[in-house]
């Protein structure tokens, strides 16, 4: 723990697919399962919907944190011809999301991860915690980084003479219900007193106890140029 120092889910049958396309609009939020090219952009085309209305809806996901089998919440009305297309679309979604690998090239310093490839300067292991929004782990300055942006998945706490802030950096190595399968997109963004050396906090949304069964943990981290 920190101390801080300052798709609708549908099945439509190949018969009931024009009914569907016909029918009225959804009023409850859906959810969009991502594929390999999917963005707040495409998915304001694809709805309808504003980005801003869409980051909105999810604020824990960052915009350059989007991987395949990731779940968004599509907000307010949705269009039936939309909730057939995710009919059709979810299940390749969700297969190539379970088909998702992560492979390391070190001749090269290049990561690969959801498809997409990263330039790294090099590897670190590091002793990992997490922390919650709890006002107990954050203090006076609530639940905010150590530049007073909104807590985020993607948000982590370092040491900034092991780590400088800003830096980039795809963790693996991990295991936790709330963080996304086999790696993430990450900044350093926050800092702690008792987060010194090869040491960081790892943001994960949620309620304190479910945050706390991270434990300690020895992960990966790979920089990101």
């Amino acid at each position: 723990m920190k101390i801080k120092p300052l798709a609708i889910t549908a099945i439509a049958a190949v018969l009931g697919l024009g009914t569907l396309l016909q029918a009225a609009p959804v009023l409850a939020d859906s959810v969009h399962v991502a594929g390999d090219s999917t963005t707040y952009y495409t998915l304001s085309n694809h709805y309808g919907i504003s980005v801003e209305e869409l980051m909105d809806a999810n604020p824990e996901i960052p915009s350059d944190n989007i991987y395949p089998g990731l779940k968004l919440a599509i907000p307010g009305t949705v269009q039936a011809k939309a909730a057939a297309a995710e009919a059709i679309t979810a299940a390749p979604a969700a297969k190539a999301a379970s088909a998702a690998t992560f492979s390391v090239e070190p001749a090269s310093n290049t990561v690969q991860a959801w498809g997409k490839e990263f330039n790294y300067a090099k590897v670190l292991q590091v002793k990992a915690s997490a922390y919650s929004s709890a006002a107990s782990e954050n203090g006076k300055w609530g639940a905010v980084d150590y530049f007073g942006n909104a807590l985020k998945l993607g948000t982590i706490a370092v040491d900034p003479s092991v780590i400088p802030l800003g830096t980039k950096v795809l963790v693996t190595g991990y295991s936790h219900p709330g963080l996304p399968k086999q790696a993430f997109l990450a900044t350093a963004t926050d800092m702690g007193s008792a987060i010194k050396g090869n040491r960081i906090d790892i943001f994960i949304p949620g309620s304190q106890s479910f945050v706390a069964d991270f434990g300690y943990q020895y992960v990966q981290l790979f920089i990101i140029q």
